[in-house]
């Protein structure tokens, strides 16, 4: 209960000290827009640390080296956490925007942060709207800006089987030509979702595939981006699995 306390204390003082921080960024966008976003970035990913910290996080980072560094990508990573967001987001070496469910965009002064941070909002009931956000996931790319996408849709209750991978994530790459860089996150539903609704102290792997290169793909891996993703990540979260089960 005391990490519960903890964490929703700092969240709670965030949000609340973090709206003069907002202005003096949106003051400073209009001069120096890069500036200001590399600054949000660079706040937001310490106050992800914090709570992490916070929620006594033990986060493993394997390949992390793998990432390109010079161009956007799109990151592709299985779901079992609210604290998913939070393990990855803290690492991402340059601007990444994620898209995430409209119901955050009602959240006050949330939003506003995620709306900085190039978050984009899914309607996933409205089949117009769900492309409207995609073609902006790709103009985001297409301006270097990376995406990190959930591709399952929801958070999975069974980690140890992913769900499908929504085939319209990976517009994102085949339209833009970026590399996809699966992610597998190993054991993060033990820091919360495992035992509601409590914080406990947790191990958590965070590892990084080999980026994916589209036009390297024979024709059959092209035509299922998505399941071929999925297998890569599949395989590393098996691998993790012994690895925690290691004495």
């Amino acid at each position: 209960m005391i990490r519960l306390i903890l964490v929703f204390s700092f969240l709670l003082l965030f949000l609340i000290l973090g709206l003069p921080v907002l202005f003096f960024l949106w003051i400073w966008e209009k001069k120096n827009k890069a500036a200001a976003d590399l600054a949000s970035l660079r706040i937001v990913q310490w106050a992800f640390k914090v709570i992490l910290f916070l929620s006594g996080t033990k986060i493993t980072v394997i390949g992390e080296e793998k990432i390109p560094k010079n161009r956007a990508v799109l990151y592709i990573a299985n779901h079992q956490s609210y604290f998913d967001i939070l393990v990855t987001y803290s690492r991402c070496p340059g601007l990444t925007g994620y898209i995430s469910k409209d119901f955050f965009k009602k959240i006050p002064i949330l939003s506003i942060w995620m709306k900085r941070l190039h978050c984009l909002f899914l309607n996933r009931a409205d089949t117009k709207e769900g492309l409207k956000t995609i073609l902006k996931g790709i103009d985001l790319i297409r301006h270097g800006i990376s995406v990190c996408i959930f591709p399952e849709g929801t958070r999975n209750e069974h980690p140890q089987e992913l769900l499908p991978f929504k085939d319209g994530s990976f517009k994102l790459s085949s339209k833009t030509g970026c590399p996809i860089v699966p992610i597998a996150i190993t054991n993060s539903c033990s820091i919360f979702e495992n035992h509601l609704p409590f914080i406990k102290k947790a191990p958590v792997i965070l590892q990084y595939g080999e980026p994916i290169l589209p036009e390297e793909l024979d024709d059959e891996e092209k035509k299922h981006l998505g399941d071929h993703t999925k297998h890569i990540i599949e395989q590393m979260l098996a691998e993790n699995e012994q690895f925690l089960k290691t004495p």
